[in-house]
């Protein structure tokens, strides 16, 4: 009965123009209700209404007619398989999906994610943060930067030292 109460006030809500409300309403939906398509549905077209693209790709990802421009700066946006898996909000199997399209979406993300993390990785435990090679081109990237700038310094004084006794 809470999803069916919720989905009226999301309505009465548009119809008013409190957007910001009715997407509130539908986020909370998302998480109480993970495999509800309408809901899904629904939020994505709430975030098309504020023009945000990505946002709307997120939440119509698993849905066959999508909008690709969405989907692609959706995919853009969480390019590695670990935070796209975490995004797309989804828990359980996905045999709850409810379609076909949305279950071989759901299986490949997965497949991708676990392929990325040299192990299994299911939807209710996945952390976004699977992929620790990232990190750790992260690390030795800032390791390099800082590295580069104290030599740049080095070299710099070193010349200021060289010109005071020339």
């Amino acid at each position: 009965m809470a999803l069916t109460d919720t989905l009226r006030r999301v309505d009465a809500d548009l119809a008013a123009g409190r957007i910001p409300m009715a997407r509130m309403r539908l986020r909370g939906l998302v998480t109480a209700y993970p495999a509800s398509r309408e809901v899904r549905r629904r939020l994505g077209e709430v975030y098309r209404l504020f023009g945000e693209p990505e946002q709307a790709g997120r939440w119509m990802y698993l849905e066959e007619d999508r909008d690709p421009a969405e989907t692609a700066a959706f995919e853009q946006r969480y390019h590695l398989p670990a935070p796209r898996m975490k995004a797309v909000a989804w828990r359980g199997p996905e045999s709850l999906a409810g379609s076909a399209f949305a279950e071989e979406q759901l299986a490949a993300l997965r497949a991708a994610c676990s392929k990325a993390a040299g192990r299994p990785v299911d939807w209710d435990t996945v952390t976004g943060e699977e992929q620790p090679e990232r990190g750790a081109v992260l690390r030795f990237a800032g390791c390099t930067g800082a590295f580069l700038l104290v030599a740049a310094f080095l070299a710099i004084w070193v010349n200021g030292l060289v010109d005071l006794f020339d």
